[in-house]
Order: structure tokens, then sequence, then C-alpha cells
């Protein structure tokens, strides 16, 4: 693409077990299969390895220096990529500017924190030569798949089942992880069922992370404060390998414009290979970065010129007309950066006037703070690229009960997939969705997929239902037009029936008209196909863009530095909502797993790699008292690129929450004059940043 200039790409990516070399702390080894966790356990002690201890590579900036020890010794350097990105002319736009802000942005490394661990549990059936794997994966189809190449087996010989899981939030997509190729081996090998279920202290060591960038960022703008430009060079951790190549960083970049209209952009990615575990997404997967760096940017803007937060934002947005509107970079995928639709301000002013903005700004806050408190107020607005492709599948299927089969192959972790897909076909079908069965995750079930990540459920996967109820729909007038002697538009589908319309004792159940498009005798008509049911697919032209504004307001405790959040707003605009109580839980969740990142999260290593606080003694996570009521509104700005008008929601209540936290904490803290520009916060680090700051 005409974007992007000094492409570096070196693609490692993990083996089941190590072989010479070990590269992390929680790299796998060796493996034990036994009759109980306990022998194996006991078995792993009579294991000896003979390690010779090497130089280490863990800190990110250091990595790189020319004499850094090398992760990978086929490589000169640490260096595992490196891009360019640029639009327009940063260096004359800067030529140009009123003013110019340069800073630092550290972020560092988190963990997924999924309620449930890991697991795989497989069978194989030595006499149908037939495996089946119980996986938490998110991506139950392209396992099968991978599992079948390497095994050298059919993929109808492989079954993989996804049950309900607890949790994914991007860790249980990656393919693979040691124990989803060496359980179903070793099943085979032994001809026995296998079982591994991950502990705590594993899940630290052995499952991905995410986060950890440095950004040596500015911003140019105008004395009106219009953004003529943005530049930012950066360093992201892969960790030892790097199996989604560049995905998270280019995330980081494709958010790093935001919901603004940036005529001038520039950007210098360096991936770096590092002694740590590997990198792979997390809840937002690159996006809090971007949004980060922008709204930090915003803040400093809006304070040197004397704007208001709010009104730097109004200046700045992409304009509702401009939609599809092109950032004229590349995004994850290589393809050109496009925002389908938006309209950002009024999530803005929704968001300000739920809060309060104005009223806090100039009544409360002056009141509180004379009484001694350190309250502060934070608001940002962000977008998250949802959707992506490249498609997903669904068979919808009316049995002779009336009831309504669907089958897809995204798994399910949490995201009321059961209800908002029951919802969807129940209003193409005329039925109830409790008469709606679905089947997820389950490769025997449904053939073709990709997985549940990127916020993509209500976006692909939604719409191939839809679409594959609509085949049933028109299948099920066509048939109903015959038995009951009358125009298809004349029929309506309401509650398990087909009715005329102006005659609704003419009337048909669908179970009826099941039975008879699945005749036992006589012949099918010439180009019909038996049954009330239909295959079908959907892919995005590209992903379809959410957007919305977090406000929030909390106070400091200047003696311990502890944080209570006093009200926390949410103004989404995920298109269509197609249920509005499972879109607010997705909501919920992202902004507990936002907040946890913000202030609590963060995993510490030392300078040899060791990974220090790896238990939930020492890793905070916080529970149901930390977490603020949240008080949620919507916009709907339909997405053009699905039948739909969906966006995703999984992710979006994540991505801005760190932005908001460091400016309602400057806020607070005004009297210190802070400036936040490293994640996640703690007690600890603000009192370091105050003392810094004296």
């Amino acid at each position: 693409p005409h974007s992007v200039e000094g492409v570096i790409f070196h693609s490692r990516t993990t083996v089941p077990l190590a072989k010479d070399k070990v590269r992390y702390v929680g790299e796998a080894i060796a493996v034990v299969y036994a009759e109980s966790r306990y022998i194996a356990a006991d078995a792993l002690e009579d294991i000896v390895v003979d390690y010779e201890p090497l130089e280490v590579a863990a800190d990110l900036e250091r990595a790189l220096e020319p004499d850094a020890p090398l992760v990978h010794d086929d490589l000169d350097s640490n260096l595992a990529s490196h891009l360019i990105q640029n639009k327009g002319d940063y260096a004359a736009a800067r030529e140009h500017a009123d003013l110019v802000i340069k800073r630092r942005i550290v972020i560092d490394r988190c963990a997924a924190g999924a309620m449930e661990n890991r697991g795989v549990v497989a069978q194989w059936e030595e006499k149908s030569q037939y495996l089946t794997v119980w996986d938490t994966t998110q991506a139950p189809i392209p396992v099968r798949n991978g599992l079948a190449g390497m095994l050298g087996l059919s993929e109808h010989q492989v079954r993989v089942i996804a049950p309900f899981v607890g949790g994914g939030f991007g860790p249980k997509i990656m393919m693979f992880l040691p124990e989803e190729l060496l359980v179903p081996w070793g099943a085979m090998q032994l001809k026995r069922p296998v079982k591994w279920i991950e502990d705590r202290q594993e899940n630290f060591f052995a499952t991905t992370q995410e986060r950890g960038q440095i950004h040596d960022a500015e911003i140019a703008l105008t004395k009106e404060g219009r953004i003529l430009g943005v530049s930012h060079s950066f360093l992201h951790d892969t960790g030892a390998y790097n199996p989604y190549g560049l995905t998270i960083p280019l995330n980081t970049q494709s958010h790093a414009m935001s919901a603004y209209d940036v005529s001038n952009y520039h950007s210098d990615l360096k991936v770096v290979f590092t002694n740590k575990m590997i990198v792979t997404p997390v809840r937002g997967a690159g996006r809090p970065q971007g949004i980060f760096l922008m709204e930090r940017l915003l803040d400093l803007a809006a304070k040197e010129l004397g704007i208001d937060r709010v009104e730097i934002r109004k200046r700045n947005f992409i304009p509702p007309d401009a939609f599809p509107y092109n950032h004229e970079i590349i995004d994850q995928a290589f393809a050109p950066l496009m925002l389908d639709s938006g309209n950002y301000r009024p999530a803005l002013e929704k968001a300000a006037k739920m809060i309060g903005y104005e009223q806090f700004i100039k009544e409360e806050q002056p009141r509180l703070r004379a009484e001694g408190k350190h309250v502060g107020i934070g608001i940002v607005s962000f977008i998250e690229t949802t959707g992506v492709g490249p498609y997903e599948g669904a068979r919808v299927n009316v049995g002779a009960s009336g009831k309504i089969s669907v089958a897809t192959g995204v798994g399910t972790q949490g995201q009321g997939h059961f209800t908002s897909f029951a919802q969807i076909v129940a209003d193409q079908l005329g039925v109830s969705p409790r008469d709606v069965h679905l089947v997820t995750g389950d490769t025997a079930q449904f053939h073709w997929g990709t997985g549940t990540f990127a916020s993509r459920g209500s976006v692909v996967a939604a719409n191939a239902i839809n679409a594959a109820a609509k085949g049933v729909r028109a299948r099920i007038l066509k048939l109903a037009s015959k038995v009951l002697e009358a125009p298809e538009e004349e029929l309506e589908l309401k509650d398990g029936y087909v009715r005329v319309a102006d005659a609704p004792q003419r009337s048909i159940s669908l179970g009826e008209l099941a039975v008879l498009a699945n005749p036992l005798r006589g012949a099918v008509e010439p180009g019909s196909k038996p049954g009330l049911e239909a295959t079908d697919y959907f892919g995005p032209q590209y992903g379809a863009t959410a957007s919305g504004t977090h406000a929030m307001i909390l106070e400091v405790d200047p003696e311990t530095m502890m944080i209570d959040i006093k009200r926390y707003v949410t103004v989404e605009d995920c298109g269509t909502v197609l249920n509005p109580l499972i879109v607010d839980g997705q909501i919920h969740g992202g902004v507990a797993l936002g907040i946890a990142n913000s202030y609590y999260e963060q995993l510490v290593y030392d300078e040899n790699g060791q990974l220090l606080n790896a238990s939930l003694a020492d890793y905070l996570i916080p529970t149901a008292f930390e977490i603020p009521r949240i008080e949620i509104g919507h916009e709907e700005t339909l997405s053009p690129l699905n039948p739909l008008g969906s966006k995703g929601a999984g992710e979006a209540g994540t991505i801005p929450v760190p932005a908001l936290f460091a400016q309602a904490v400057e806020d607070a803290l005004y009297d210190y004059d802070l400036e936040v520009l490293e994640m996640p916060l703690s007690p600890n680090k603000l009192f370091e940043l105050i003392r810094d700051q004296k």
C-alpha cells in the first residue's frame, strides 16, 4: 500500500515443546501423561532438565541495543518487525503549527484473567478412527482444521467442541497453545481419553498476555485547537514469538487518529522480541493504546490552549457527512482503514449531559475542593473497528415439531449469543425465541467458520444467521402459498403459524409445513429441495466502526492515593442494538476490565524475565466492590455494511477507560500539576509521580 514503507517482518511461531533453547519462563519443554494429576506432578519431580543459563533480553528498549542477547539466534537483532505508515505530510504540518506537544507514553503488560482457565479433553476412537476434542477455545473450527492437518487426519475425522466457556478475552483464540496439540496427540498414542486443566499459576506463566508498548508521540495544532497532525514512534513487546504477526500494533496505529479528522499522520512501529511470555490479543487488542495516545495528547493540548476538553473534541470530530471516511493508512488486515459510518458529537453531548459535566465543573467541583476533597472529572471519545471478516455461516431448520434449530460455527464465552441469535431467527419466522434451539462451537454441527473475537459476533455471525433465517422464511412462504392457495404477499408468519392475513382461519403450523416439505412418498418438484432449511454465509466488505464516549467522576485520597469512582457514564454507538440488556451487559464487563487495566492489573517482570506476581494474591483483579454502578446511554448510527446495521460491542467498554482514568486522576490532583502518561496506575505510582513532579 502507498501509505506503508520500511517493512521488515520475521515470523517466529511456537512449537509444542521447546527444543534446545527455552525463550521464556513458562515455555513448555516436556509433557507427562499419567492416571491422575497427582501422579503426573510426582513424575515431574523425576525429570531433570539440564539448563545452561543464558543472557536475557527482558527490557523492551534494551532488547534493541546492538549488544542485546538474541531471543532467536538466526536473526541479527531482536527486531521482529518494522513498519512505517504515513498520511499527508506531518513534517510540513508541524512547521505551520501554533502548538506542538511531545510526550512519552508507557503502557505495561496485563493478563486476561478469565474466570475459567484453559482446558482440553481428547478422546480417540481407534475403531472408527475418530478424534473428539473438548476445548476452551474461541475458535473451534480453525482448531479442528489445524489438528487435522498436524495429526494427519481428514477434517471429518476430527470433532472439536467448545462448550460454554467461562470467559475468553482473546488468549483462547490462540492457535496453537501446546496443550491443544499435545492432549489430542497423547490420546491417539495411548488410545485413551486424556484431560488437561490449567491451574491459575499455569495460566499466568503459560497463557498469553497483552498491552506492553512505549510511544514517543506528538501532536501539532492551531491556536484554535484544530489538529494539524499526529506523529508517534513506538515499540511493541511481542514476547518470545509473534504468532499474531502485526495484528495488535496495527490496531494501535488504526486507532491513533481515532474519531478525529487528522490530515497528517506519521507512525514508526517496531515490534521487539523479548524473553517474556508471548503477546496476543486481549480484550481491546491494541486499540486501548491508540486511544490512550490520542486522548492524552488532546487533553494536554486543551490545557495548554485553554480550551474545554469537550469543546476541543467537538472541533476535531470527523463530520457525519464525511462517511465512509478513509483514514488513508492500513488496518490489521493490510487493507485501507475505512470508517463505515459515525456521528460522534451526539454521544459526546449525551454523556456530558448524563454526568452533568458543566454543572460539576462550575458548581460541584469548586465546592468539594473547598472542602479539601480531590475530585476530578474525565470525558473521552473513542472508536472501535469491529466485525472483521472473513466470514461466518449458519444453518436454520424447521422441524416437524415446529421448533427451530440453528447451528453456527462461533463459540460462546458469555456474550449472550443464545438470546440475541434466537431473537433474530424468531423475528424472521414469527415464533417465540423460546422455540429456537441454538448450537454453537461444535464442528460436527457446522463445518465452516472463523470464531468469536474482535467484537464480530453481532456483526458477522448474526448477519449470517439472519440471512439463513430469511432463506427459510422464503421457503416457508413458497410452500404455504401452495397449501393455502394464497399469494405469498398475503401471508403472515405469527405464533408458529402461517396465516392468510385477511382470513386468519386459513392457516397451517410450521410443523405441518415441515412435514409436507419432507415427503415420504411421491416426487419432489424439479428444481426444489426437501425440508425447510437454509444455510447461508456473511462476510463484510470491511469492519463496522463502533464509537462512543465515556465519562467519570472520581475522588483521590491524597494520603493513600486510593481512588474511589463516584460515577461512571458511557454512551455507546454500536449500530442497531439487537438486545439492549445483553449489550449493556457487554459494556458492564468491558468497563470492569478497563478499570482493572487502569488501576489494578500489572504484570511485573524482573531483569531476568521472571514474572514476579503470578498469583491472584499478588496480581490484583477488582471485585464487585471496586466496580461502580455504570450508567449507559445509546446512540444508533447504523452500519451500511450489513443488513442488520449492527456493529460490535464486546470490547467497546474496555478501550477508552485507561485514557479516561488518566484524565480524571489528573483533574482530581490538579494542585500537583500531574501528567499521567503511564498505565496502569497504582497508589505507589501516583506517589512516585507526585514525588517526581516536586
